[in-house]
């Protein structure tokens, strides 16, 4: 006499290996090139460029006043661009701490 377990481990043995796992499909994603993505990002944070155009501007009119020889002008200038360049990163920082507090949706 053999126990239930026992005939349904036979049973499933004469019926073969089992089919193999169907995979889950990934989720698909609209390409987007690099204007969209840049748009979108600027959209979503205006700051961090507008903070990078105004260190590229500064640093610019620096290294134009060093070349004409103006020391003191060239000096002012490195010193913006430190500011611009912190004012970048906290632009950066705080679009990446809202982005993580944001809702998902």
């Amino acid at each position: 006499r053999q126990s239930g377990r026992a005939v349904a481990v036979t049973l499933a043995m004469a019926a073969g290996p089992p089919p193999p796992l169907e995979p889950y499909p990934l989720p698909t994603f609209p390409e987007e090139g690099f204007s969209e993505k840049f748009l979108r990002k600027t959209r979503e944070n205006p700051l961090v460029p507008l903070g990078c155009l105004c260190t590229v501007s500064v640093l610019a009119y620096g290294l134009l006043c060093f070349r004409k020889g103006n020391t003191r002008r060239s000096q002012l200038m490195m010193r913006a661009r430190v500011v611009a360049q912190g004012f970048t990163f906290a632009a950066l920082l705080g679009g990446t701490v809202a982005t993580a507090l944001k809702p998902r949706q």
